[in-house]
């Protein structure tokens, strides 16, 4: 049987009730049984070029410790049969998994209200005012993620029926907040926000790119979070694990005039199938993946901050997810010159410690750097990281 490509709404094990997604419907393998893969796509793989396993340590040289982000997993070797099985068809006529556009302003000039450190305002070159002409109104972001409610009504106030301001239609949340180090948005927060959202007549979307790790470090469902805003997005190639894909969910409405924006913005995908079968891979083991990369995370936070260098910190406090962020202390070593040592393997560290070990992480602003944890850094890669920045912390305090 073909895998169907249908527009239905979102249940318990979705996003949000009463909202709607396009999806793949799970596709009855050439076997018979029940799963994803069949004889087909078993022998399909098998034809494959080049090892189907999972990341693993090289043949030779250092062992590399990827901490720069959660996008630089590879796909397992479950996603490369189900890539090789998956039926496709072409998205342009509806017969295909799409990656989806948010699409709720729908006046050029129309005013949007989010955090001035939301990877929205920052990460996307400004892409709110040159694609879509919508005005950005900052909001200060509190060490946790949120944003004052009190400064947000206080904006919503100036602008709403104003005559001379941009007529406000739109908040924009971040949930896991990634500048914040992954901190996860209190459930009261948000239906606070909703609330004043519904009192001014505004909409909410969440930039949930990694909301599947807020609603596993809060033990719910990730509808606990959805329910308090009109649409949220998810990206399946951050902790999910896959090769690439993301995820829009709101009204049917909504996501009909997405697929309109979408096309207007560059087309479709065609034969996206094989994109989502990795991204039905991945979350079939969402739960037990992400719990691991909180754990490292925070054992790498706890290891860390035991070593009590005067060289930079980390506070395990804040550690609510799989993002870790390092404070650098001392103007002589600066967040970009700490992660060229953490990356650098010398003759000497082979010597002291034995291991060749190099871990890559990533400057974030001025005084910190950032490691995140994904499926493809197993808890002795953690403990591996642990010994590489003692090593390079003690050799710097030398």
């Amino acid at each position: 049987m073909l895998g169907v490509v249908v527009l239905r709404p979102v249940g318990a094990a979705g996003l949000l009730p009463g909202m709607w997604v396009r999806r793949a419907l799970p596709w009855r393998p050439s076997s018979g049984q029940p799963g994803f893969l069949g004889t087909r796509a078993r022998r399909t793989a098998s034809r494959l070029p080049g090892p189907v396993s999972g990341p693993g340590p090289p043949l030779s040289g250092p062992r590399v410790v990827d901490l720069r982000s959660d996008t630089v997993t590879r796909p397992s070797q479950e996603m490369r049969l189900a890539m090789a099985g998956a039926e496709v068809g072409d998205d342009d006529y509806g017969e295909d998994p799409t990656v989806n556009v948010m699409c709720h302003c729908h006046r050029r000039g129309a005013q949007v209200l989010l955090g001035e450190k939301s990877h929205i305002h920052v990460f996307e070159h400004g892409g709110v005012a040159q694609v879509a002409g919508i005005h950005s109104e900052l909001l200060q972001d509190l060490p946790n993620g949120t944003f004052c409610l009190d400064e947000l009504e206080c904006k919503i106030q100036q602008a709403h029926k104003s005559q001379y301001h941009p007529r406000p239609e739109l908040i924009c949340l971040e949930n896991t907040h990634c500048s914040a180090g992954g901190r996860v948005l209190p459930l009261k927060y948000l239906q606070e926000v909703h609330q004043l959202a519904q009192q001014y007549g505004l909409r909410i979307h969440i930039d949930g790119a990694r909301v599947l790790n807020a609603a596993v470090a809060l033990g719910i469902p990730a509808t606990h979070i959805s329910q308090h805003c009109d649409s949220i997005s998810l990206c399946l190639s951050k902790g999910v694990g896959a090769p690439a894909g993301a995820l829009l969910a709101g009204s049917k409405e909504l996501i009909s005039e997405a697929w309109r924006v979408r096309k207007l913005l560059g087309g479709g995908m065609r034969q996206a199938g094989v994109l989502a079968a990795a991204g039905l891979v991945g979350l079939s083991h969402m739960e037990e993946t992400l719990q691991r990369d909180h754990s490292n995370a925070r054992c790498f936070a706890q290891g860390a901050c035991a070593f009590g260098s005067s060289l930079c910190s980390i506070n395990p406090a804040t550690v609510e997810t799989n993002i870790v962020m390092v404070t650098a202390l001392t103007p002589r070593l600066t967040p970009a010159r700490l992660c060229e040592l953490m990356e650098a393997v010398s003759e000497e560290e082979i010597a002291v410690t034995g291991q060749a070990i190099s871990v890559r992480l990533f400057p974030w602003g001025k005084n910190c750097l950032r490691a995140v944890w994904h499926c493809d850094v197993s808890p002795h890669d953690t403990q591996l990281a642990v010994n590489k920045l003692r090593f390079v912390l003690d050799k710097c305090e030398q």
